[in-house]
Parts: structure tokens; C-alpha cells; sequence
């Protein structure tokens, strides 16, 4: 039986672009689907051109196809539930903030700067037809292992990216998650002071 996985759209209290209104983080993926290189490298140039403190650019990322051994590993540190359904995406990628500048100078924002790349890539990729997942549960001194990542390069959170799959390919627990309905905090609530 088919599961058919409900309009994902976001209902906004007020217009927003299209891309951020259909883009949504799924868990399944077609293990079938290849993404073109071509695709992965605009998502990636798009997370180049991100906003940054001073232009520090404080991002790296280390990006697997599916079947390689770097998959694996990324696969092996990630925790929970993640490693059940993220195998199946085509690409995972290993977000990483560069905390400190070679003279040994902390940067403070470069998680902030971070998230802001990969929020690029992400929007991105949904624009190019691909959907993307992100997971902070991960093992970030595994994967700095598994790498060889030096101690200024902190591992913080891992893409999935692929091509949107079956729901009734995941576990029950996970495909009732994926056709449940959006939710979202009215805005009201997440306004401090507005003057």
C-alpha cells in the first residue's frame, strides 16, 4: 500500500517565497536517485556566498555519496534513529565550523555564520528539486576521528540531501512523523519586543 505524503506547504500568517514555504525535512529518501554533481555543487557555491562576520567564512564540509566508504563513517556517528533512515539518502554531508583563525583567534560566530551556509545550501537544494534533512544528533568527536579533522574544525550538524522517497519505506514510528501535519509557533511567540 502507498502512503500518500500530504501537501507539505507551509501555511504562513503572511506571504513567503515559494521556496521557503514547500521546503520541508524529510526522513525518506530514494536509495535509487543519484544527484548530479552539477546539483550538489550549486547547493554548495550557494552555502559559499553566505553571509559571514568580517568574511571569515568559517564553514568546511566533507561530502559523501551514497555506496562510498565516507558515507559509512558518517552514517556509523550519527545517533539513534538517524543512522535507520539517513543511509538512504544520496549525499550526507558533515557541516563544520572553523572555530579558530590560523594565529589561534577564537570565532565566536562562526556556528552562527555556519547555520547561515547551510541554510543557503538548503534552500538551494529544495529550489533544485531535492530535499534536505538536518541532524544535530551526531557524534562529532567520531567523526573528527573518523577524518582526521584538526582541533579548530568542530563538527556541528549533518546534511542529508536527496531526491524525496516512499513514506512507507521508514519504520512506523518515523513514517507517521513524516505525514504528519507542519507545525510551527505563531509568530507573536517568538517575538520578544517589537518597537
Amino acid at each position: 500500500m502507498t502512503i500518500a505524503t500530504p501537501s507539505r506547504r507551509a501555511e504562513t500568517s503572511t506571504p513567503i517565497s515559494e521556496v521557503m514555504a514547500n521546503r520541508w525535512s524529510p526522513r525518506s529518501f530514494d536509495p535509487t536517485v543519484e544527484v548530479s554533481e552539477s546539483t550538489i555543487t550549486a547547493a554548495l557555491e550557494a552555502a559559499r556566498w553566505a553571509p559571514s562576520a568580517s568574511n571569515t567564512q568559517p564553514w568546511r564540509f566533507i561530502v559523501a555519496r551514497r555506496g562510498t566508504p565516507e558515507h559509512a563513517m558518517i552514517v556509523e556517528n550519527l545517533m539513534g534513529f538517524n543512522q535507520v533512515w539517513a543511509e538512504t539518502a544520496a549525499v550526507l554531508i558533515v557541516n563544520i565550523a572553523v572555530t579558530k583563525t590560523e594565529d589561534g583567534t577564537s570565532l565566536r560566530w562562526a556556528e552562527y555564520d555556519l547555520g547561515q551556509a547551510v541554510s543557503h545550501l538548503s534552500l538551494q537544494a529544495h529550489r533544485d528539486g531535492l530535499h534536505v534533512h538536518q541532524m544535530g544528533g551526531i557524534l562529532a568527536d567520531g567523526l573528527s576521528a573518523a577524518f582526521g579533522l584538526s582541533d579548530e574544525l568542530e563538527p556541528v550538524s549533518v546534511t542529508a540531501l536527496g531526491v524525496l522517497g516512499a513514506p512507507e519505506n521508514l519504520p512506523e514510528k518515523l513514517r507517521l512523523r513524516e505525514i504528519a501535519p507542519r507545525e510551527r509557533k505563531p509568530l507573536d511567540e517568538l517575538l520578544i519586543v517589537t518597537a
